[in-house]
This record gives structure tokens, C-alpha cells and sequence, in this order.
């Protein structure tokens, strides 16, 4: 599979969540364009570190104001990641990563949008990332995954080397692989989102609307690092956050010889084998008992994941997009498998115990 084609694809959350036409879209998307101003929250209560955004309106942008040009003359080589945030209702937000700060603002003036329904948000952008985290706090613990290198290996689940996914009860950890590095790192960010300050915890509250377990914040968060930074917050989401409120994590490690994932949305479920490639989408109908199997969902599957009994892939994460829409369509998903499209054959009667992420061939 080409991945750099699924990149290309790649889209927010709130349009997962817009294409199965669910009842918290529109609050996921007021949330993931407010998650800037969410962070700033956050950062001063808890002294939390954020990538924090350079913003500019258009005009400063369009008619070179002073400010943007201080900007632009020092950095306008350096790459980086721009949002267009809209500043109206019902506007579609837009990005761009990995371009420089001037082929970044040649692009804005391409786009065939009205420049004055939006914010620009430049932020910073790394060729080496290293640690990448998602991971959701509710009453039953702290439950996520990590991977070296990119975080939209683990948000559009096009991974190449499977992630470590992890747990901690608040009393100890556990890690599909050991990993003295990942385990320190995640104990770092523990401690920003450990907040025993009472008074802390109540501005929290009245300023966010946040809850607190066990003294840890609860929410849905990612994270990223590079060795020039050790550690950024780059999303907060409480609406996520609400949806995984129950949510329990095992990990556990793959057989080679079995067909064995992770819990994109639980469930068990009978059916018959379709695999489908990216080239066969477009011309494939799914029966009711037909379950979808694949190395990775990307948009394009949106139908074929509303007519599947099930979903399977290859790759993919537990809070990917796209586990996550699953999760939201009550459909039960395995993900991760690492073998599934190898193994599986078309037509195959399966069974499928998204609960303990197994799968049978009857």
C-alpha cells in the first residue's frame, strides 16, 4: 500500500464524525477548533507545555503588517504546520504541514476561500519527531498508545512498526512491550496532568469544565516530542474524552501465527470474510454479514465501515480516527492484527471477539 497517498487523505476528526452523520459532530468540531485556546487554558493553571501557535489574521498576512514580517523575515525558510481557522460558523477549517513559512502563505492565497473567515495558527513542525502519545484519563485509569516518529501514525493509523499501547491503574503500568525510554517518557507527562492542588482543580473546573480522578486530569490527550523538544501537549479534547469515559485497555502482544489485535470498539460478532483493497472501494458493496477486512482504514472505507458486521485490519490503533468512528457505530473492530489480510481468505466464516481482540476461523 502507498502510504504517502493515505497521507494525502488525511482528515480531522470532526469529519470522521461529520461522515457518519453522528449526533456529537458539530460539538467535536467547536471542540477541535477551540483546542488552541483550550491548551492556553490549560497552560495557565497547570504550567502545561503546548505548541504554542504564532496567529495572525489575514490582513496581517495579505498586506504584510509589521508583525507578520518580523516573522516572516527571520523564519519564512523554516517549515512548519498552518491552520486556517475559521472565524465563522459552518466554515471549513484547512491545513498544510511540512511546507515552509513562505511556500506556507503562498498556499493560503491559492486556497478558493474567503481569506477574512479565517485565522492563521503557524506552528512548529520537526523532520525527526520522536515520542508521539494518544491516551484518554476516565475513572478506570490512563489507556493509550506510543510510537517513535510522527503522531499521525497514531490519529490516521498508518504505521509502520506496531505501537506500544499501555495502561496504568494509577498504581502501575503495564506495556505491550518493555520499554524503559517510552515507560520515563510517559511518567513525564503523568506528572504535568497529576494536579493534587485543590484549588488548582476547582479553576480547572470552573474554566474548562474539566474533572479530575484520582487527581489526573481526564480527557482525551496527544503528544509529541523531538530531540529539540522534549515534550509538547498538542491536543486536550473533553467531548473525546466524555465518548471514552468507560473505556479499558489490556495490552498484550501479537502471535505471529494467530490472528490477535487491539479493541477498536468492542463486540462479537459471525461472519464472512471480504477483503478490500483501495482500488476495489468504489465498486464494492458489503452484505450484512460480510466483515470488512483491510491493512488500514482510511475515508474513503467510511461507507464499507457502515455496511460492515465487523471491521478487521492490519494496521491501525486503538485510538485512531478511525477506531474511534468505528467505536461510535457500534461496530465491532480489531485493529493492529500485523497478518490479518495474509491470513484471512475471501469468503472464510470468522469469528469475530472484538472484546479480547481474537479472531477465529470456524
Amino acid at each position: 500500500m502507498d502510504l504517502s497517498k493515505l497521507y494525502k487523505k488525511q482528515i480531522s476528526m470532526h469529519d470522521w464524525f461529520d461522515q457518519i452523520d453522528h449526533k456529537d459532530a458539530a460539538a467535536i468540531r467547536e471542540e477541535d477548533y477551540a483546542r488552541q485556546a483550550r491548551l492556553k487554558q490549560l497552560d495557565e493553571i497547570i504550567d502545561l507545555p503546548y505548541d504554542k501557535p504564532d496567529i495572525f489574521s489575514s490582513d496581517d498576512i495579505l498586506n504584510k503588517t509589521d508583525r507578520f514580517n518580523i516573522l516572516f523575515n527571520e523564519r519564512k525558510d523554516k517549515k512548519c504546520r498552518l491552520r486556517l481557522v475559521p472565524l465563522t460558523k459552518d466554515t471549513q477549517k484547512l491545513r498544510t504541514v511540512g511546507r515552509t513559512i513562505h511556500e506556507s502563505v503562498e498556499w493560503f492565497k491559492e486556497q478558493d476561500i474567503d481569506p477574512k473567515n479565517y485565522e492563521l495558527h503557524f506552528l512548529s513542525f520537526t523532520d525527526n519527531p520522536e515520542w508521539a502519545t494518544i491516551f484518554v484519563i476516565n475513572n478506570n485509569g490512563i489507556f493509550g498508545e506510543a510510537v517513535f516518529g510522527g503522531h499521525n501514525q497514531l490519529t490516521q493509523g498508518f504505521h509502520e512498526k506496531k505501537p506500544i499501547t499501555f495502561s496504568f491503574d494509577f498504581t502501575s503500568w503495564k506495556l505491550s512491550e518493555e520499554n524503559e525510554n517510552i515507560l520515563g517518557h510517559l511518567q513525564k507527562i503523568m506528572d504535568y496532568l497529576y494536579v493534587p492542588d485543590s484549588t488548582k482543580q476547582e479553576r480547572l473546573h470552573d474554566t474548562l469544565g474539566a474533572d479530575c480522578v484520582q487527581n489526573y486530569i481526564t480527557g482525551y490527550f496527544e503528544t509529541v516530542s523531538d530531540a529539540s523538544i522534549p515534550l509538547q501537549f498538542i491536543d486536550y479534547n473533553r467531548v473525546l474524552g466524555k465518548l471514552y469515559k468507560d473505556v479499558q485497555i489490556t495490552p498484550s502482544q501479537n502471535n505471529q501465527n494467530s490472528i490477535t489485535g487491539q479493541t477498536g470498539s468492542p463486540g462479537v460478532t459471525t461472519g464472512k470474510v471480504r477483503i478490500i483493497s483501495p482500488e476495489q472501494i468504489s465498486e464494492t458493496n458489503l452484505n450484512p454479514d460480510e466483515i470488512l477486512v483491510c491493512d488500514v482504514t482510511s475515508p474513503d472505507y467510511v461507507p464499507l465501515m457502515k455496511q460492515a458486521a465487523a471491521i478487521i485490519t492490519d494496521r491501525g490503533g486503538i485510538l485512531s480516527h478511525a477506531a474511534i468512528v468505528s467505536r461510535e457505530m457500534n461496530k465491532p473492530c480489531i485493529v493492529g492484527t500485523g497478518n490479518a489480510t495474509k491470513i484471512l481468505k475471501n469468503v472464510q466464516e470468522i469469528r469475530v471477539n472484538a472484546d479480547n481482540g481474537t479472531v477465529k476461523i470456524l
